[in-house]
Formats: C-alpha cells, sequence, structure tokens
C-alpha cells in the first residue's frame, strides 16, 4: 500500500458522508442524532429547491428524469447484444438522490431476496428477518402499521388509488389470467395484481431528503454542503483518514476522525473507490491511478432491470390521452400547485403485478407496471391516440456488466458496461414475460376497451420476433446496483457490516452493496440498507430478528 499525504482544513468531522441520496440521508439524519459528533455531508448537486415543481410534483416525473439539472444523466457503453445501442442511466444529482427523480414505485422486494443475501453473503443477519424491523421503522405506510408495516417512521408511502375503468380492467384481467389479487405486496404476499405503494406524501414526492434530511438540517452537528464534487477518499496505509472535494470552485481536504461513507450510489461509489486507488490493480494502474489497494471486485457484479412497453389502443376515450395536450396540463398543474390534489398528485403507475414465469420457480421473477396511457418514458407520445400500457420485464437476470475509469479525472463520466442480455436465459426469460403479459391483455376484462396490440404488434409472435423487438426497444428499468457486492468471497467489496475490505473506517452504504438485484424498483430496500448501516455505524444493538412469514411455492405447499 501507498500513502496518499494531503493539508487539510482546520476543521475536522466524526463521519464524512459522499452523497446525499436514497441511503446518504438516512445516514444522515440517524447519525447526528447523537449531538456529540460532527457530521459532514456532501453532495455534487444542487438542493432540491421547493419552488422548483418538477422534483415535488409527482405526475411530473419525466422532467428531471430526463433533464440534467438534477441528474448525472449517464448513457451506457454501447450494448452488443441490443443493437450497439447505449441505455439511458439516469442517476440523481441533487439532495435525494434517485428518490428526488425517480418514479415513486415503493417495492421492498421479495422477502427472498433478502434470504438469498444472507446465503450468498454468509452473514445471516441480512435475512428477511432481520431487515423486516428496518423497513417497518422507516415508514409510516398510510394503509396502516400491521406485522409487516410501519406506522411511524419518516417515510410516507401512499397506496394508488387505481380508479378509472382501466386500472379496473387491469386488476380484473390479471386474477382472470390465473394471478391472484394482493392486497399488500410489501407484506406477507407479493406474488399477484396489485395497487401499488408510492413514496407520495399530501400529494407531493416524499423523497429521501424530505423524509430524512430537512428535519435534521437545523441541527448545529450536522453540516451539508452541495455543489461538492468529490474527487478521492484520502488514505494513509490501510485506513481512509479523509476526503478531497472541490467545491465553489475551491479545491479543499476535510478530515474524518471516524469514518469515511460512500453513499454515492451503485455508479457513484466504485467510481470513487478507483480514483482513490481501490479497487482492480490493473486497471487503475492503466488510467494512471496510484494503486492503494488491489480490491478487484469493485466496479464488478453490476446488475440491471430492463423494460419493455406491450401498448394497446383503447376503444373508449377514458386514458391518460386526453389531459396530455397543453391546456390541461396547465390545468393539472395550477391545482397541484394550489391545493396538491388531481392528477398531479400521483405518478399514475397506480397498480402492477408480481408473478412467476413458470410453477417451480420459488417466488415471482416478473414485474408488471400498468399505466392508463401508451405513452414513452421521457413523456413523448409516441402513440397518438387513447392507449394503455404495461411495462413489463424478467427481475432476476443472469447477465452481469461493470464500472470501470474512463480516466483518471473525476469529472469524467465512468463507463458503464450493463453487458444487458449476455446470457441465454435472459432470453428465454424475456420470451415468457411479454407472452405472459399478453395473456392478461386477452382477457375479457379489456374486451370492451381493446383497439388492438400497438407495440410490439400482432405480427411479433416468433421467439425470433420477439428477440428482435426487445434488442430493438427495451429499456433500463433504473435499477443499477450490486457494483460493490457484500461477501466474504475474493469478489466481495464489504463485509457484513458494510465496511471496505482492506481499509479501515470506510464504508459503503447504498445499492451497491447488494449481492444481488431485488425483486422490484430499489428506492425502499436502498433505504433500508442505509438504516441498517446507520445501525453499524452507532455500534448499536439490531432490532431482533422478526420472523414473520412470507409466500413462497414451499410455503403454499406445505399448507
Amino acid at each position: 500500500m501507498t500513502t496518499t499525504a494531503a493539508r487539510y482544513d482546520a476543521e475536522s468531522y466524526d463521519y464524512i458522508i459522499i452523497g446525499a441520496g436514497s441511503a446518504g440521508c438516512v445516514l444522515a439524519n440517524r447519525l447526528s442524532e447523537d449531538p456529540s459528533v460532527k457530521v459532514l455531508l456532501l453532495e455534487a448537486g444542487p438542493r432540491d429547491r421547493a419552488w422548483d415543481w418538477r422534483i415535488h410534483m409527482p405526475a411530473a416525473l419525466s422532467y428531471p428524469m430526463n433533464g440534467t439539472t438534477y441528474n448525472w444523466d449517464f448513457h451506457t457503453t454501447p450494448q452488443p447484444h441490443m443493437d450497439g445501442r447505449s441505455l439511458h442511466c439516469p442517476r440523481g444529482r441533487v439532495l435525494g438522490g434517485s428518490s428526488s427523480i425517480n418514479g415513486m414505485v415503493f417495492v421492498r422486494g421479495n422477502a427472498g431476496d433478502f434470504d438469498f443475501w444472507a446465503e450468498d453473503s454468509g452473514y445471516q443477519h441480512w435475512d428477511y428477518a432481520h431487515c423486516l424491523p428496518y423497513f417497518r421503522r422507516m415508514e409510516t405506510a398510510a394503509r396502516g402499521a400491521d406485522d409487516w408495516r410501519g406506522g411511524d417512521g419518516p417515510l410516507h408511502v401512499a397506496t394508488g388509488a387505481a380508479e378509472g375503468a382501466l386500472f379496473e380492467a387491469w386488476l380484473e384481467a390479471g386474477q382472470q389470467a390465473g394471478h391472484a389479487f394482493t392486497e399488500d405486496y410489501n407484506g406477507w404476499r407479493q406474488e399477484g395484481v396489485c395497487r401499488f405503494d408510492m413514496t407520495v406524501k399530501d400529494g407531493k414526492r416524499w423523497s429521501s431528503a424530505q423524509a430524512f434530511l430537512h428535519p435534521a438540517m437545523s441541527r448545529p452537528n450536522l453540516k451539508v454542503v452541495t455543489g461538492a464534487l468529490t474527487e478521492r477518499v484520502l488514505t494513509s496505509g490501510n485506513r481512509a483518514e479523509g476526503v478531497a472535494f472541490i467545491a465553489g470552485g475551491e479545491r479543499r481536504s476535510v478530515r474524518a476522525e471516524r469514518e469515511v461513507i460512500l453513499s454515492a450510489g451503485s455508479i457513484g461509489s466504485p467510481h470513487l473507490l478507483m480514483l482513490s486507488g481501490i479497487g482492480p490493480a490493473d486497471q487503475l494502474r492503466a488510467k494512471g491511478v496510484d494503486v492503494v489497494l488491489d480490491l478487484p471486485g469493485v466496479g464488478e457484479n453490476l446488475q440491471d432491470h430492463l423494460e419493455i412497453y406491450l401498448q394497446h389502443g383503447c376503444r373508449q376515450p377514458v386514458s391518460l390521452y386526453s389531459v396530455m395536450n397543453p391546456l390541461a396540463k396547465a390545468m393539472i398543474g395550477a391545482r397541484w400547485l394550489l391545493t396538491h390534489s388531481g392528477k398531479g398528485a400521483t405518478n399514475h403507475f397506480e397498480a402492477g403485478a408480481f408473478y412467476r414465469s413458470d410453477s417451480d420457480v420459488s417466488y415471482p421473477d416478473i414485474q408488471c407496471h400498468f399505466l392508463p396511457l401508451a405513452v414513452n418514458y421521457d413523456g413523448s407520445n409516441a402513440v397518438k391516440e387513447h392507449g394503455y400500457q404495461v411495462h413489463t420485464g424478467p427481475m432476476r437476470s443472469e447477465s452481469r456488466g461493470t464500472i470501470r475509469l474512463a480516466s483518471a479525472d473525476p469529472k469524467a463520466a465512468p463507463l458503464i458496461d450493463c453487458n444487458y442480455m449476455s446470457r441465454e436465459s435472459d432470453w428465454q426469460d424475456w420470451r415468457k414475460a411479454i407472452r405472459l403479459a399478453r395473456e392478461i391483455f386477452a382477457q375479457k376484462a379489456f374486451e370492451k376497451l381493446d383497439a388492438g396490440e400497438l407495440s410490439p404488434g400482432p405480427d411479433a409472435s416468433s421467439d425470433s420476433d420477439i428477440d428482435a423487438f426487445v434488442r430493438a426497444n427495451a429499456q433500463s428499468a433504473y435499477h443499477p446496483s450490486c457494483s460493490c457486492k457484500m461477501g466474504s468471497d475474493k469478489m466481495a467489496v464489504v463485509d457484513g457490516e458494510l465496511r471496505v475490505h482492506g481499509i479501515e473506517g470506510l464504508r459503503v452504504v447504498d445499492s451497491s452493496i447488494m449481492p444481488r438485484i431485488t425483486n422490484g424498483n430499489l428506492n425502499a430496500p436502498s433505504i433500508m440498507i442505509g438504516e441498517r448501516g446507520a445501525d453499524f455505524v452507532r455500534g448499536q444493538k439490531l432490532p431482533a430478528a422478526t420472523a414473520q412469514p412470507y409466500r413462497t411455492v414451499a410455503s403454499v405447499a406445505a399448507q
């Protein structure tokens, strides 16, 4: 190991957190609860300005997702199995991180995901029974508290009303296709058609910044610096002792008396580790970075979800197409600004489904988001008529990608290679996913509404047709993760308390530590990781495991 010398600012902090995203905001709140410690939170982006409706109106989600004000606006390298396309990979660059620009769908993941983490990593305290108390602690569920759901946490979670002819048709058609209705997919039974939860409170986006950071920012022992681009973690020997960053055009170095915590996300955290000389040694040397620690798993194991839009025309004028004109949008916006109600107060992803691709799969491996409009995710209307669509895709791809340094310049975006669709099993899973979604749309409940399939179109029926459609049209569902995985094998980056192997005083606390991607959207498990990470840092006794049952094939067979 080499030693990185630095001259530090006179002011020091007990904990320095890099990244004010889904997990970083939680850490800032929980660590600063102790008035005897000083906490510094560094965020590269701006504040989540209260006046900017684009990041607070739920229905406006496409604006920050596809803009650059609050978004790193990354793109993957050209993907060889996806017609050479470079796919969009937005990541939040603002207080709240990606929770300030995401689609707000709240999915904890299946209980089986966390049991897999425990088995894969060898750390049994990461099983579902040990994670459940943190899920309950972090939330206030509008549906009410029970053995699975929380009732007094900072994160407010509403449930979509799913009212109207199209939502009702979706829920009924799903049951006609053989999928049960599940009252709470974040509770005992994930599997089935359902009304989706969303991180919305009183008609406003309820990001991690709103829930955790803003209530803590008046504490004198918490300092939040926005517009702060972290250049690297500073080390001495095998210990992290500070951070170098640029803010306001000034280069600064700040000392951490206890720990540096990376919460920069699945792209940012491995990028910063490599910029700091921690990662695959050969790759670091090739980019001119001095090696502090050869840690080959940094940037490996990258996983994401892909999705396609299965779109249908609608015979009746009951979709959201009628409000896609400028005047209607202005009226929706005005109502929201005045009352935080109406069509602006929801993400419109109010219903969906989780189901298994085969009967022998132990728990759901396909997710659907239903939307009462045929539209692109960037808000553009490719379809100029009333319609509806489902976003669908497999949840547990076997493909694995990488994060790599493009250069030693901290301002240069890293190379993101998701290696999508690189395994034959992915193609088999996609054919099943599209055909199962088509089965739902073919049910009697849609009979009076359906004007025919628009995309992929009825002629796309063979395996080769479906494969071609996926290659040309599948998009990221914006769930990159797993690039600094937890475990004890040679490719693991952090241990069971999220400490970086081989470096003292350094942790990674965000979605990058997942051994395998969870079943659904990632905001909820990322916040849970932040809650758990805070207790690890504080050395607090963890809550007792809560062994609530959950539904799998085995549990049903045993009944």
